[in-house]
């Protein structure tokens, strides 16, 4: 595909130059969708989520970030908001036999 640019009037690589612009656009958006499914799939085979791996728990597009609904009595930074893996403070508060409503916030 030779394009002799020399031959075009710049009107013509003006509406050149913005369909190439718009291609590339288009690409990202598709590659990057790709790249989501595969990371996606990957962490699914390790049994996690996305937002599980990312240490600032990677904010989902499809909304705001859920309110904690559980703390751990013994270290209240620690908290859950019943969505997702259960954390290893709520199985172990679980096995001590603690109810898992006196965890809630």
């Amino acid at each position: 595909m030779a394009i002799d640019l020399e031959k075009m009037s710049r009107k013509e690589l003006l509406e050149l130059r913005n369909r190439v612009e718009k291609a590339i656009k288009s690409a990202e958006t598709r590659e990057r969708k790709e790249a989501l499914k595969a990371a996606e799939k990957a962490a699914a085979e390790f049994g996690f989520s996305l937002s599980e791996l990312s240490p600032d728990g990677a904010k989902s597009s499809k909304g705001a970030k859920a309110k904690p609904k559980y703390q751990n009595p013994n270290d209240p930074s620690q908290t859950w908001t019943g969505r997702g893996r259960k954390p290893q403070w709520i199985h172990d508060a679980l096995k001590s036999g603690t109810d898992i409503s006196d965890l809630e916030i």
